[in-house]
């Protein structure tokens, strides 16, 4: 009679699946061939309750797991549908909104309080598309998974928008951060939603307050923890950026963020190795106490 053999479980990022899941992963794929990916990992993450935190469905990762497996032929996906990828560039708005204005040049202490206000209309949307798709080096893109979006703000001589912040996923993997804190790869797939990438940090090109920059940071620091915990399910205990080899960073120094070794030049999913593109310079901000030691799961 002959034996059945089980599959080696698969890892990925904070689970590992086993064959039976794997065979019911397999099963959706073959039954619902006219679902979309999307809806495809939906399914997988409710049948496998594979949920974050705050219940939301694990549907990004999931996704990647798909594409893994497919790689690896364990499944067989749909073609993609047209449709715009994390990552792409979008058509950005051209308004009056996005205009240059008249140079606004104070003391921090002239335009105080500074605020972040988080993107949540559809108005406010398509603004911060407009700036940062005309105003930013990188322009706009399509975030990569979870992500918060603010307009900063400032109140005096008159209440208006000085720039744009965006908080998102993190880098897959980073060797110097993942050094810094001390990670394994296994401890990395545990602990990595507990990093969070600030992706976007514009102050508008007619704005010219000494210290703002550094100001918007510390109370990016303070307020985005707390409001990706609410989203999201998870409080970070790390925020990372990449900054140009061209710049210094100016104001991740001033607001006491520290530089690690620059990037290897790949992309940030670019697990094959494949993608070359130019280093960048990599800072880091602990959120909370012994942060290093609680991502190394160690407290």
């Amino acid at each position: 009679m002959a034996t059945t053999v089980e599959s080696p479980p698969v890892a990925f990022k904070d689970r590992t699946f086993s064959d039976s899941e794997l065979s019911l992963m397999r099963d959706v794929v073959a039954r619902h061939a006219g679902l979309s990916r999307q809806e495809l990992a939906n399914t997988i993450c409710e049948l496998l309750n594979w949920r974050r935190p705050g219940g939301g469905l694990k549907t990004w990762e999931c996704k990647e797991l798909l594409v893994a497996l497919e790689a690896r032929g364990v499944v067989a996906l749909p073609p993609m549908r047209a449709g715009r990828p994390r990552g792409a560039r979008t058509s950005v708005p051209c308004t009056q909104r996005g205009d240059a204005r008249p140079t606004l040049r104070a003391a921090l202490r002239d335009v105080e309080p500074v605020s972040l206000r988080m993107v949540a209309t559809e108005d406010e949307r398509l603004l911060w598309r407009e700036l940062v798709g005309r105003h930013h080096p990188l322009g706009h893109a399509v975030p990569f998974g979870a992500h918060l979006r603010y307009l900063i703000e400032v109140a005096r001589p008159t209440r208006q928008v000085v720039g744009c912040v965006q908080v998102s996923s993190p880098a897959w993997r980073m060797a110097p951060r993942d050094r810094w804190i001390g990670w394994t790869d296994a401890r990395r797939r545990e602990a990595l939603q507990q990093v969070a990438s600030n992706s976007r940090f514009l102050v508008l090109p007619w704005v010219e307050v000494p210290h703002l920059a550094s100001a918007v940071l510390g109370q990016l620091a303070r307020e985005a923890p707390r409001e990706w915990e609410a989203r999201y399910g998870v409080r970070p205990l790390l925020l990372e950026t990449l900054v140009d080899a061209s710049r210094d960073g100016t104001c991740y120094r001033a607001a006491n963020w520290i530089e690690l070794e620059k990037t290897q030049g790949r992309g940030r999913m670019d697990r094959d190795r494949t993608r070359e593109r130019e280093p960048k310079r990599i800072f880091v901000y602990p959120l909370a106490r012994h942060a290093r030691e609680r991502l190394r799961g160690e407290r």
